[in-house]
């Protein structure tokens, strides 16, 4: 879990636009986060499995 600190720090305006830092809008991960669902890939795999995403299936094969 990231640190409260951390997560405001990434929330604000930073001076350069390069300085954005993404994080996961669930646990706030910096790491590893799909621009497109703003989630990172933990939390991508979970609400896949449980089917709250739309139009996500888990492969099988």
């Amino acid at each position: 879990m990231a640190r409260l600190a951390s997560i405001e720090k990434a929330n604000k305006k930073p001076k350069f636009s390069c300085r954005k830092q993404s994080r996961c809008s669930s646990c706030g991960r910096p790491k590893a986060v799909y621009k497109k669902f703003g989630i990172c890939r933990i939390c991508f795999r979970q609400m896949a499995l449980k089917g709250l995403l739309p139009g996500i299936t888990k492969a099988s094969w």
